[in-house]
Parts: structure tokens; sequence; C-alpha cells
């Protein structure tokens, strides 16, 4: 039966159970939807717009989850549908259909599972399925058959087109280019391979594996000892392996982006979690390539093609959704997305049309684990094949070998069932197992591989592929009762990692992943006959397959292709058109400010971010690198970067890839690393649209042996990467959009001292000087750039490196000056030139900017020293080191000019010759940001775009610290060498989907409390009483991804599970207890009403204004105030983090009717980030003992944890006035502890 419930905003909640539902279940319900009513009605008239039929929601599927939670046993499925006035209302049909009323029905598909299907005729059934088979495959299979003396049945044939697609198994890559007839010697990966042959630096593990791994530092791990029960945090040692991926999710972020991206960011997280025995990702970083957005009339440059009917959705719906769905993943996950870019490129030239019309969406990122974990072991029959995370769903189907063609080439049908579904939080659960498992003492797991494209049968298969395996189907998990066999086995549902583990393990990881909520199953083991087999419960097997027969088939790849000499026309420009040019390259996306993509990712979350996109008091996205530090001690970590220049590629590919390298290395060279270059390891990610022109293969096999090259002559290497060949979109009119062809280099490498990063900020003093290092050895050239780009050119002539050991030692004599300190400020140059480089460095700040002279340079054309891309950086030293400067870039024999000095006026002075050119930076600064207001507009609701833009520039963060405050640890009695007990007890309480309990964990370890680890399910069964504990912290997060209302699922787990409830009760009822709530804590307090509990009117937590996550290092004041943690703090004005979607404070009563603790700076949107009422960012209990605040103080305790610090501190402090809240509380409980 299914019914109905009208929430307060009117929407249908639609409720499926298998039983009839009590009047106490219904109340539940009721509680639990918002107050909702039940409708009386069995149908309801009127159109809705609402989840597609045969699509059970991820919403759903949380949703569910909390009603089990709360006790409530029979609930299916629930969904919510949207009232519309009519059928003419808007809605996405990838996920949503139209609803002509709402009936018993709303749920009944009428799908039953197909039987087992034995092919007859191969080659229809190919093309039937759009499964992308050649003829060599075909044949292959045919002989299979005959060795086999049967017909092969339906999903052997898809799970061996997916397994053997080009998406799996990079068969372009591993085969034989002919180019002008002649075979050439190498094919691109032993190309690409040869750089870590050449070079293996600190390399232990590459192309073999779901990452690569690299040596990296001793470093502190901060766990609890025992993760099946609840148990203490403790600090030891560990030798650690760096990781570095990237992975494209190109097609089914074209076809929907949301849950594409989303799903692209999942998966790549994954493979991080599956390196070797299990590892750990650490944070992400994305890059967007689109056609133009159009996102308003009078850009010449984007009226160079005509508009498309476009396939599946605009290239600014795309830019807006496909971000939305990466940082929604990262943000639930609880990976913060410290790095990324944007490009969006459409040009005609010679008939030939380009553009990303078939998109790029590239998810990566860096992560760790331990040396003893760092390689897979080897399989032995009796291993347990395990399962972890969520259900089989028709999901993805064909993704793989969909994603090996043209998008458009096959029917809509076949491209839908590549539609995604994510659910980050099921993930989170999956991840916790996996940590658990690595982090203590002895690791059960043999080998671990994520579950991506083709599901079960590729996951599963490789696990096994030494030894073989058998699978029992009925203990795979079926989250929808319609799939046929072929579907259960192949579907891509994703959140589900798949190991092999020790059978006398089970029961302890059975253990954790019940304590972490996540769905554990045995569905197999592993057989020593070199068999792969799935097998229903009535012992039929659907899938039956030797191991070598799955995997054996790849007939090499030939790609025939000739030399084609393409010209592009250089741009021709005037020198009087120089304000022009400049406001239109700062306008492109490229350029632009990334504003609207930075606010809405969370940057802060695990605490280890040590740098991300955003810099200065103002808090813009200028940074050139990411920087994350491995444990809490903030000194060794990874720094990541990213490269591309497909432009410069159209016109020179081997330029274009040394390009992209350059980029990454002068975006890298900021932060100190450990062994300079030979710490560096790079991805490349190549996207090319092969087979789409004459000369197009040519091209990428150009490109590739330019960048293997390239990278064995500066030493470095390339231990992984991906490809995505099919670069093509297709129209039904016969015409096609070729994406140019790209290559994305991602480096990432490991840190000295995570603390020595040097920001792009110009620092205002004029006793300083500004120099030009030029890394190119290149004469300026304008073709590729985003200056020939505005004016609707490419260009012939494009900068490339002339001389690589040149390169080298440039970048180690910057490398020296970064580990000396004697870099006050540094950017590079790129996108947009020197004088976009010179202007960012700008843009931070509230006042001052530049006098630049360009006399020393040789270059006679303004326009050319101006935008340029040629590789290069720009630094700022002070000039009593300036002598010391000069003489190691002159030992290293690196040329450098200087370009001129720090002013007070609010402009760039730039002089050559007898002219003078005045740049105003407010004005440019805000052309800048109004790219990144045009693309907010669509995604914050009530006016916040236009806020945001008047605001950004009025909000600077402010500090006022107390008088007293030394910033040192012995100021407060504590050090972070403790290793033993303190006897001050407190916990850290999180549900599933909580991601911010180590940071929380550890700021109240460093204070002097000894931290214990519990989980609802610790409070749910009675493991856990908190009756030994003094102080307990509810953690932000995601708690059931916020279904239903952030919290709203948390506090149902405590107020329907009566051991919960009653460990609640008592904990409030003593007198020598304090609490805290961040975040999703805060939430979950307000909901339980732990904080005024007095009042008759209950305060809520609700949307915020706009309607979207906030992520945003800001300003707040601690009012005068009598509580616990913050008393001490009155008066002062800090800095701190806040990432939430739900943080509007919404108060019945007067500002004096509550005890306020914190409050945000400005009351303006954005540094008011949620509209919250009177500011407030916080608030105490009457008595100061219970404190609930949305912003992260945990994340803040550090300097170099801060997006901005007081500059005459941030080298000098080892904490931040944040660790007093902590030392307050431990100290309470010391004087009140009974």
């Amino acid at each position: 039966m299914i019914l109905f419930f009208r929430t307060s905003t009117n929407t249908v909640i639609a409720t499926e159970a298998n039983r009839e539902l009590s009047a106490e279940d219904t109340r539940k319900l009721c509680w639990l939807f918002g107050e909702a009513t039940v409708e009386k009605e069995e149908n309801l008239t009127g159109y809705f717009i609402g989840p597609r039929k045969e699509m059970i929601t991820p919403w759903s599927t949380n949703a569910v989850e909390i009603t089990q939670n709360m006790g409530l046993t029979g609930i299916l499925r629930i969904e919510e549908y949207f009232p519309v006035k009519d059928e003419h209302a808007d809605y996405d049909p990838m996920l949503q259909r139209m609803y002509h009323g709402l009936t018993q029905d709303v749920f009944t598909t009428n799908i039953k599972p197909q039987p087992i299907v034995y092919i007859d005729d191969l080659e229809a059934y190919n093309e039937k399925e759009g499964l992308a088979l050649s003829r060599e495959e075909m044949d292959y299979l045919l002989k299979v058959e005959k060795d086999l003396g049967r017909k092969l049945t339906d999903s052997e044939v898809f799970g061996f087109a997916q397994i053997n697609s080009e998406h799996c198994r990079h068969k372009i890559f591993g085969g034989t280019f002919i180019i002008d007839g002649v075979e050439q010697e190498s094919s691109l990966f032993q190309m690409i391979k040869k750089t870590t042959q050449e070079n293996p630096n600190k390399i232990i593990s590459a192309y073999k594996d779901n990452v690569a791994f690299a040596e990296g530092p001793v470093i502190e791990q901060f766990a609890p000892a025992d993760h099946s029960k609840p148990d203490y945090f403790q600090v030891k040692d560990i030798k650690s392996v760096i990781s570095l991926k990237a992975e494209t999710h190109n097609f089914p972020t074209t076809v929907e982006p949301f849950n594409g991206a989303s799903t692209g960011t999942g998966g790549e997280i994954r493979d991080r979690m599956g390196g070797g025995k299990g590892s750990w990702p650490i944070a992400g970083t994305a890059v967007y390539m689109t056609s133009y957005p159009r996102t308003e009339e009078g850009r010449p440059w984007e009226e160079i093609l005509p508009v498309r009917k476009w396939l599946y959705q605009t290239p600014e719906q795309i830019l807006i959704k496909a971000s939305n769905g990466a940082s929604d993943f990262g943000n639930k996950f609880g990976q913060p997305l410290i790095c990324g870019s944007v490009l969006t490129f459409e040009h005609k030239e010679n008939d030939e049309v380009y553009g990303y019309d078939k998109v790029i969406m590239l998810a990566g990122g860096v992560g760790y684990g331990t040396q003893r974990d760092c390689l897979k072991g080897t399989p032995e029959a009796g291993n347990k094949v395990v399962v972890i995370g969520g259900d089989n769903y028709r999901i993805g189907l064909g993704g793989g070998s969909v994603s090996s063609v043209d998008t458009g080439r096959y029917s809509s049908g076949i491209e839908l069932n590549a539609v995604q579904r994510a659910n980050a939080e099921m993930q989170k659960r999956a991840y916790n197992v996996v940590r658990a498992l690595c982090e203590e003492e002895t690791n059960p797991v043999v080998s671990i591989h994520d579950h991506g494209s083709a599901g079960h049968v590729n996951c599963l298969s490789e696990l096994v592929e030494e030894c073989g395996g058998l699978i029992d189907m009925s203990k795979l998990p079926i989250g929808d009762t319609t799939l046929s066999a072929k579907e259960i086995i192949a579907n891509e549902s994703q959140e589900r990692m798949g190991l092999l583990i020790q059978e006398e393990a089970i029961e302890h990881v059975r253990k954790v992943a019940e304590r972490e909520r996540a769905p554990m199953y045995v569905v197999g083991e592993t057989t020593g006959d070199h068999r792969f087999a799935f097998q229903q419960a009535d012992g039929v097997r659907p899938f039956d397959l030797a191991v070598e027969q799955m995997f054996g088939s790849s007939p090499k790849t030939y790609m025939v292709d000739k030399t084609v000499e393409r010209h592009y026309k250089m741009p021709q420009y005037e020198l009087s058109q120089l304000h022009e040019y400049l406001t239109n390259v700062l306008q492109l996306e490229a350029v632009a400010c990334k504003d609207w993509l930075t606010n809405k990712v969370d940057r802060s979350v695990t605490g280890k971010i040590a740098r991300q996109q955003c810099q200065g008091e103002l808090q813009l996205p200028l940074s050139d690198c990411g920087v994350v530090a491995l444990d809490y001690r903030g000194e060794k970590g990874i720094a990541t970067s990213l490269g591309h220049a497909p432009q410069a590629a159209l016109a020179d590919p081997a330029a274009g890839s040394v390009l992209s390298v350059s980029e990454a290395l002068t975006n890298l060279v900021w932060a100190p690393l450990a062994e300079g270059l030979d710490s560096v390891s790079l991805s490349a990610n190549w996207m090319w649209p092969c087979r789409s022109q004459e000369g197009e293969d040519a091209r990428l096999y150009t490109a590739v042996k330019a960048l293997s090259d390239f990278c064995c002559s500066l030493q470095i290497n390339v231990p992984t990467g991906k490809d995505s060949l099919s670069m093509t979109q297709k129209y039904p009119d016969g015409s096609k959009v070729i994406s140019p062809g790209t290559v994305i280099v991602s480096a990432g490498g490991e840190v000295s001292d995570v603390k020595k990063v040097v920001s792009p900020v110009l620092v205002n003093n004029e006793k300083t000087t500004i120099y030009h290092i030029d890394f190119s050895f290149d004469n300026l050239k304008l073709g590729g750039s985003a200056f020939a780009q505005t004016l609707g050119k490419v260009g012939d002539e494009v900068p490339c490196v002339q001389d690589a050991e040149y390169f080298r030692d440039a970048f180690l004599a910057v490398q020296e000056l970064v580990n000396k300190g004697l870099i006050l400020a540094g950017h590079d140059i790129s996108a947009g030139g020197l004088i976009t480089t010179l202007l960012e460095m700008c843009f931070a700040n509230v006042e001052g900017g530049m006098e630049i002279n360009l006399d020393k340079i040789k270059e006679q054309d303004l326009i050319k020293i101006l935008f340029a891309e040629n590789p290069g950086i720009v630094i700022q030293v002070s000039d009593k080191h300036k002598e010391t400067v000069k003489q190691i870039l002159e030992d290293a024999g690196v040329g450098y000019v200087k370009l001129g000095k720090p002013t007070d006026e609010r402009h760039i002075l730039v002089s050559k010759g007898d002219a003078t050119y005045q740049f105003g930076i407010d004005y440019m600064r805000d052309v800048w940001y109004s790219t990144s207001y045009l693309l907010d507009r669509k995604q914050s609701m009530n006016g916040c775009a236009k806020k945001r833009f008047e605001n950004y520039k009025m909000q600077p963060v402010e500090f006022a610290f107390m008088p007293d405050f030394k910033g040192k640890f012995s100021q407060y009695g504590i050090t972070p060498d403790r290793r033993t007990p303190s006897g001050i007890r407190a916990a850290i309480i999180r549900e599933k989907g909580t991601n911010g309990e180590r940071e929380m964990a550890y700021s109240l370890y460093l204070a002097g409390f000894d931290v214990k680890d519990v989980t609802m399910t610790d409070l749910i069964s009675g493991r856990e009483t908190l009756e030994d504990v003094n102080m307990i912290v509810y953690c932000g997060g995601f708690s059931n991804s916020d279904v239903l209302g952030s919290a709203k699922g948390w506090a149902g787990a405590f107020l329907f599970n009566p051991k919960a409830k009653e460990a609640l009760d008592k904990y409030y009822a003593r007198k020598d207890t304090l609490s805290l709530g961040v975040c999703n804590g805060c939430q979950l307090m307000m909901e339980l009403n732990l904080i005024n509990p007095e009042l008759e009117k209950k305060g809520k937590m609700l949307h915020n204004d706009s309607h979207k996550f906030e992520s945003r290092y800001l300003g707040v004041t601690v009012p005068t105030n009598r509580s616990v943690m913050l008393g001490s703090l009155s008066g002062s004005k800090l800095g701190i983090w806040v990432a939430h979607g739900e943080g509007k404070f919404s108060l019945p009563y007067d500002e004096d009717k509550y005890n306020v603790v914190l409050k945000y700076s400005y009351d303006e949107y954005p540094a008011n980030p949620n509209g919250s009422d009177y500011s407030i960012a916080g608030l105490a209990s009457a008595d100061g003992r219970h404190l609930a605040m949305m912003p992260h103080l945990e994340r803040a305790i550090f300097p170099w944890q801060n997006g901005c610090y007081p500059a005459d501190r941030v080298n000098s402090d080892q904490i931040t006035p944040w660790i007093e809240a902590f030392v307050n509380a431990r100290k309470w409980v010391e004087a009140n502890k009974k």
C-alpha cells in the first residue's frame, strides 16, 4: 500500500509499505516528514513532477534507512513529488517525469526480470545492445562458443563487452600506430611507461593498481585502537605512501551532468580507496571543459559558431550541474576539493568545427596509505569474496562500452541506461570500513577493488583473476527486484567495494561493518580452478567462463593515419584597444573568477588542508596549487596542481603537451617539495577525438611522444593516467563537433613543510621588488592564448619550452628560494598572460597596487608582453633579500627581469618606452568577477548571487586577538607529543554520513582529553552509555545525506531507540557534563532542543537563504558571553570555516532571550552565509555548558589550516585562539568532575 503525506511546503511524499501502518507508525512518519499530514485519499489529482518510476532514488534509499533506524519496519520506498500547475512545467527528463495524478501505481513498473538468453546472432545482439564489439572480438567469442560446446549467454557476452571495452582495456593506447606508412616502434602506453622506467624516483607501484603509489614520509596516525567497538583514539607512527589519480567521466556527464560528475568523483575516490590492500583518499581536484555557456549577450568570441540544438543539456547547464554533482559528492563524502580548472572553447576554421560539445569532466586527487598495505596480496583458494556498500540497481548498464563510442551514435534508450546514481553517504560508510581495516594492527584484506565500469563482473573477476572464483548470486544485494541475471551481474551501481578477505577475519570485519552501518555481503570465494562463475540459487550459472576466456581476447589494435598539417590564422590587433582586450580576456571562463565553483564546495573538511583555492583577506580563488597535510603536525604533506593547453595543442600537439606539463609544474613550484623534482609524479589524462578526421590519431601520437620526451628530460615520471578517445559529438542532422585533443596533467608530490607554501597575494610593502622569471627560453608568442581566443583565433605560433634542462634548473632554483623563505608572494603566468598574473596578485587585497616598467624585456610588442602565455612566474622579494635571491638564480644560470614595485595607489601602472598605461585594480576585479556572478545567478536563490557580487569586496576577514594570547602550546600546558592517557574523557558521537569527526577528535585530544569514538549504533545497541565521559561532541557532516532535513534522521535515531534515548537523557541530567555540536551536530542539538529546553517555542535550523551549500573562510565575532568554551574569548574577532547547506538560525524570540556566543562579523551575505537571525553563528545553553555552532572551530586551531591569518603572527604562532575553547572545556571538567 502507498500512503501520501502532504508536507508543510505542499510537496507530497509517497510512502510504500508492505503492511498496514499503525497510528503510532503514521505519527512517527508525520514527525519525520516535518509535521506533515496524511492525505485521506488513496489517489491524488493534479500535476506533479517526481522521479522516474524505475529509478529508486538515493534520496529514497536514505529515507527508508532513516525509518529503519527509528524502529519502523516494512517501509519499501519513499519518494517526493512536487505539485505544478499544468503539464507544461519544466523538468529534467533524464531524472524526472510528469505525473497526471498520483495513484497506488506510482511505483509500479510492470517490468519482470528477463530470463537468461542464449545468444544466437552475435552481430544483431552487439548492435541492439550498443556493445561496441569489433569484428575480431566477435570472431573470438565464436571461438569461445566452439570451445565451450554451447551458445554464450547474454550475461557472458554483455560482461565480456564491458570488460574488454576501450574504456576498460585501453586498446588504442596499447595498439600499434602506422603513421604515413611507417609502423611506429613504441605504443602510446610504452612511451608513458618509459618515464617511470627512466626515472623511477620514489615510485613503488605504477600502472597495475587502481592508483599509483610513491614513497611517503613517516607520519602520525590518529585513530581508535579497535574499530569493532567504542574505543579511544591513539597516536602512532606509520611509514606512508602517497597516491595520485585522475579519472574522467565525460560521457555520463554529457548525458546527465549532476549524477555523471557526482559518480565520476565517487569513482575516483574509490580508486584511491582501492590501492594495494586499502588506502585513504584525502583531497580532490576537478576540471570542467565545455563549449561556450553564452551567459550573456555581447561576447563576440562566443559568436564563432551558431548555437546548436544541444543533444542533452546546454553548456551552461552542464557547467552548473556537473560542478554541483562533483561538489555534492565530495561535500557529503567528506573529501575537500582543493584545486581545479575550467575551460570553455569553440572554434571553426577550414570547415572544421571544434568545441567541447562532448564535455570533459575530470575528477582527480591525492591520497595516502601505509607502506605495509601498498601492494595487493595473492589470492588463495578459500579466500572470501566480500562486497561492501550499496544495492544493485538498473544503473549505467553498458556505461563502459557506451563511453567508448561517439556520443549520439546510439538511441537515447541505451544512452539513458547510462544515467548514473550517486549516494555519497553510502560510499562514506564503505570507506569507514576500509579505513578501519587499514588503521588496525593487522589488516585482513588480501586484495581490494572498486566497483566501477561493468559492476560485479569486472570488479570481482579482477579480485579472483589469479585463481578463479564462484559467486553466489543469491547473496548479492538487490535494490530493484526487476533486474535480470545480466543486469545484476553487470550494472554499475556505485558506492561499492569488492574485497578478498581471509576467512578467519570475516567476523571481525562484519562487526566493524555493522558498527559503521555499511552493508556487507559475503558473496563467494576463490576456488583455485581458474574459472569465474556466477551461480543462481537454483544452481543455474548465467555466467561461467575460464578466466583467460574473459580477458584473453583483445586482438591488437592498429591505428593507421597520416600526418595532416593544419594552419590557424594569427590574431590581428591594435595597441589602442588594449583596455578592451584585457576586459574580454578577464571574462573568459578559463581566466575569470572561479568563486561560483569554490563557494559551494567544502575546502576545509578533514582539518588537514594547508592550501585551498581562496587567498587573502577577501578570500578570492587565486591559488596555484592545493596542499594537504598528512597528519595534524602540520609539516609533511602533499601538493597537487593541474595543467592543460588544448588551444595550443590544436596548432601544435607537441607544444600542447609540453605546455600542459609546464603549467602543472609552474603551479606546483610554490610548495617546498621534499626532494625537488624527484618528489613529483604526474597523471596524464588524454581526451582525444580518435578516428574522427584524418590526422587526428597521428596528432595524438605526436602529443604523447612529446609529453614522454619532455618528462624524461625533466627526470620525472607519469605513473598513472587514463584515456578517453571518442571525443566527438554527432548530431541528428549528420553534423559533428570534435572536441579538441586535450591532455590534462595532474601533478602531485611530497611537501617537506606545508607552512612554507608561497601565496600569490602581493604584500603591500614598498621595500620589495617584483621580478619575472621565464621558464620557456622561447620568444613571446600569442598562439593558443586566451587573448587569441577572445579574437576568435587559435594562431599558428605557439610558445613552447625550448630547453628542458633550463626549465629544470629554473624550477629547482625557485624551489631553493621557497625552502629558504625568500619569496613574499609568487604567481605563475598562464591563461591571460603576464597582465592577468599581476592583477590577480592585487585582487585579494583591499588596498595597494604596482608600478611596472617593461623596458628590461627585450620584446617590443606590448600586447605580446602582456598576453603571451609562455611558461614563467612572477615573484615578490623583500629588498633586504634581493642580493641573496639574485645570487641563487645566477648560480643556477637562470635569468630574471626586474618588473617593478608595490605602490599605495590602487592601480597597476605599466610603462614601456615613452608610453604608460593605467589599469584600475578594483574595476578590473569586478570585470574578472562578473563571469562568476553570471553563472552564480543560475545556482543561488533569493538574489544571493547579486548580493555576493556587490559585497565580496566589502567584507575582508578581520582579526582581534585577546591581548594575553601568545600562540604557543606552552601557554595552555599542552603538547602534540602526548601519547599517554590524561584521565579526562570526552567522546565524539557520529552518525552514518558524519565526516568531520577526525579533526574534532584531534582538537579535543590536543587540548588534553582522552577521546572515545562513539557511533550511533554503539548507543542504540547499548554498547555505549556515556557514563564515563564528561564531554560529548556531535560532529559535522551529512548524517543520512541531509535527507528529510539536516539532522532529522539523526534525531530520530536518538528519540525512537530506547537505549540511545536513555543514554542521552541521563547524560544531560548530570551536572558534570559539557556538550558541543558543530555544523550537523549543531542542527542535531537544535532539533533535539538541547540548548533552550526552557523556552516554549523551539528554534529551528533552515536552508541557507541561497538554497545551496556555502563554503567560506570568514570572520566571526565573539560577543561578551557566559559560556564554558567561549567565555574567555569574549571580544575577539577571529577567522573560521563554514561548510553547510542548512545553517540558518530561525529563532522565535528576541535576541536577548538567548545566550549568543558567536556572530558573523558582517550582517550581509556572503559573510553572513545563511541569513541567520541576528547574524548568529553559535548559541549556548543558559548555564553555558552546552554549545551549538555552525562554523567549524576544529578546522581552524592551527594557523596553517586558516584561509588567512594575521601576517605578523602566521610564522610564529603554533596554534590559534580557537584551541582555548577546547582547553577551557578540559579545565572545566577537571574542576567539576565527580
